[in-house]
């Protein structure tokens, strides 16, 4: 056994080092968890733990991702010793091994970057930098807007092309347009950043192109809309012909950005923030081209930095990693490495974590968790006090034909027309993108594939689709501390379950409720059920905004209340699960702790994290979820189910009244 396997293995172990699966060593019994349910169970660990200079944040969703990509490594490494090898175990080794060549990428310098960058200097007319901007936004390098496809709400059965707003490199528009001191600071490193990569490749006057891109910049942030608009989706789905836009938004060639992407073969596009493209289309003839080809290089360099030479790397990390999030060392090279083979060739490496790391015992015991949770969510539609029948009556609808994907797909992605070269990495990067962005505009030829996974086997996430009213859980999520197939259940019931209960919470939240069984949009609330809901979204808004992790910074009640929404409906369905699953006998008294404290400790055990105040400071202004120890306190000072297993009391630091918690589910 390889010695960083058995450093994990260990690690791995500490989680389940008591009867309970509790991490006991880490509890701080200073603390009362009547009073403080995160620091009780995480006091000691967050007292003993340095953030790795590598990382902005760690926590307990950090150390899975860290043994993931150990496990994801091994495998690499040995396909790279085996004799013989399939074409996928190939590419997976020659992309890996085409990051790790640092010798080559110092001898090239900036030479794989230069022809690109020559032909954004030669753009000669707007319809030029429309194109050169299509086909950057082919590649995923500096393309001015971000997009998908999507489903089409107004015909669930058809993909569609979705826009979203871009142009700016900062975290957030605010970064653009506060007069706080610490973003002037942001603003004057980032112009300095610019200047530097404008002279690494030798623009003619670096300094003056570095203000011009932070002024054009600035403009396009004024017109970005706010992060709590942009999450909302009906706000955002906003239909266009592609044929209308010239006349709609003039000023920009939307056909020539259209056509290296393939998006010319499409009638439609959704632009999420229309006002945001018609800005941009007015900026075109209103900005002098030399400034729109400074930018694009700009975007170029930037996206090509971390496959470049060392001066390239190393300027792009002082900025967008120590200056905004604090992170004091770039992460190793290996794991970029396993990260670039994640990102290109998931499902290709993804099998074999599957093969080598995932029991089959792990899925089934995942799927009757899901059924549990799902039983406890029928009840608890069909009691819900605020909904009224008719709306109960398509809830209990959209449960019953939820679908779940759990660990990996049935049908794997294969990459047998995308080349992979050991020596050419940004080569490979390009190539890659070029296939992602072709695969996507190949979708919008067919209906939706229902098996079709939008995340790879080691992802350590999981989500809820709106357009196909399924949930999909990873391989990578079933592991300690979320989860273990012959856990405590009082322990996976306050992890995954919680996680999954989250997900199952945005069928039917203010997101859900416009979309039927079907993913058809329709809003199948009445407006009785939207004032009740309402009366309750105030009453978690103002805690949220009670929640000031940095002076003068509170959590964004706005931005993160549908999560917080999430977190408050997936915890409670949890919990009911959990009771139900004891068929009316009491729960074990294991270490000390009656199942249901077990189950609450648990919850606060997953938020276990810490981070840099830099990236803090970036997560309130642009993350859609409130700051871990929130979710952690916030949440279960809502439930009765709490109060009952803690005895929590009037006094007790976390103690709301009957009347200020809020119920949902």
């Amino acid at each position: 056994m390889k010695p960083r396997t058995a450093a994990l293995l260990l690690a791995a172990g500490a989680w389940l080092q008591a009867g309970s699966g509790l991490d006991l060593i880490s509890f701080d019994r200073g603390v009362r968890p009547q009073d403080d349910l995160f620091q009780y169970v995480n006091g000691r660990w967050l007292d003993a733990t340095a953030i790795p200079p590598d990382r902005v944040s760690y926590g307990a969703l950090v150390e899975i991702a860290d043994r993931v990509d150990a496990d994801l490594r091994d495998i690499i490494e040995g396909l790279a010793a085996a004799p013989t090898r399939s074409r996928a175990e190939q590419q997976i080794v020659d992309l890996y091994a085409s990051l790790m060549d640092e010798a080559r990428l110092e001898h090239l310098g900036a030479a794989p970057i230069e022809a690109e960058l020559g032909k954004i200097d030669a753009i000669a007319s707007a319809k030029d930098f429309a194109a050169e901007a299509g086909f950057l936004s082919s590649i995923a390098a500096g393309g001015p807007f971000a997009g998908s496809v999507g489903v089409d709400t107004r015909n669930p059965r058809m993909p569609i092309v979705q826009l979203f707003q871009g142009g700016t490199l900062l975290p957030d528009r605010d970064y653009y347009s506060r007069a706080d001191a610490a973003f002037v600071e942001i603003r004057r490193r980032y112009e300095a950043y610019l200047t530097t990569i404008f002279t690494l490749t030798r623009r003619g006057d670096p300094a003056g192109d570095a203000r011009a891109v932070v002024a054009l910049e600035t403009a396009l942030a004024a017109a970005q809309w706010p992060q709590a608009d942009s999450l909302d989706r009906v706000k955002t789905s906003n239909g266009f012909a592609l044929a209308d836009l010239p006349a709609r938004m003039p000023g920009f060639d939307w056909l020539a950005w259209a056509r290296p992407q393939g998006i010319d073969r499409t009638p439609n596009v959704v632009l999420s923030q229309p006002s945001f493209f018609k800005a941009f289309a007015a900026l075109v003839p209103a900005t002098p081209l030399a400034t729109w080809k400074a930018w694009l290089a700009a975007r170029y360099i930037t996206a090509s930095a971390p496959y470049l030479s060392k001066a390239f790397g190393d300027a792009r990390f002082d900025f967008f990693g120590r200056v905004l999030t604090g992170q004091q060392a770039p992460r190793e090279r290996w794991r970029r490495g396993v990260g670039l083979v994640n990102q290109f060739l998931g499902d290709a490496i993804g099998r074999l974590y599957v093969e080598n790391r995932f029991s089959a015992s792990a899925r089934r015991r995942m799927q009757a968790i899901v059924d549990d949770l799902t039983k406890a969510y029928r009840l608890t539609i069909a009691g819900c006090e605020w909904l009224t029948p008719a709306a109960k009556r398509t809830a209990q609808t959209k449960l019953a034909r939820l679908t779940t994907k759990i660990a990996f797909p049935d049908r794997w992605r294969t990459y047998g027309r995308l080349t992979i070269a050991r020596g050419d990495l940004l080569g490979n990067i390009q190539r890659a993108q070029k296939f992602e962005s072709d695969e996507r505009m190949a979708r919008l030829r067919e209906p939706p594939d229902p098996g079709w996974w939008n995340v790879t086997p080691q992802t350590v996430n999981a989500y809820y689709n709106l357009d196909l009213n399924e949930i999909v859980v990873p391989a990578a999520m079933l592991q300690p501390p979320l989860f273990a197939a012959d856990a405590d259940p009082a322990i996976n019931y306050g992890a995954i379950g919680a996680i999954v209960g989250h997900e199952l919470t945005h069928a039917f939240d203010q997101r859900g409720r416009r979309y039927d069984a079907d993913g058809t949009v329709r809003d199948w609330w009445r407006p009785e059920d939207a004032r009740a809901f309402a009366d309750r979204e105030r009453a978690l808004l103002a805690q949220l905004a009670g929640f000031e992790p940095l002076p003068g910074l509170h959590v964004n009640g706005e931005l993160t209340l549908a999560e917080t929404v999430g977190d408050l409906g997936g915890l409670a369905v949890a919990y009911r699960a959990y009771t139900l699953s004891l068929d009316g006998r009491p729960s074990p008294t294991i270490d000390g702790f009656s199942g249901e404290r077990r189950l609450f400790l648990s919850w606060a055990r997953i938020w276990r994290t810490k981070m840099r105040e830099p990236y803090l400071r970036q997560w309130l202004l642009a993350t859609p979820y409130a700051p871990p120890a929130f979710r952690a306190n916030g949440i279960a000072s809502n439930l009765s189910g709490f109060y009952e297993a803690f005895g929590v009391m009037p006094g007790d630091a976390m103690y709301l009244a009957p009347g200020e918690r809020v119920r949902l589910w």
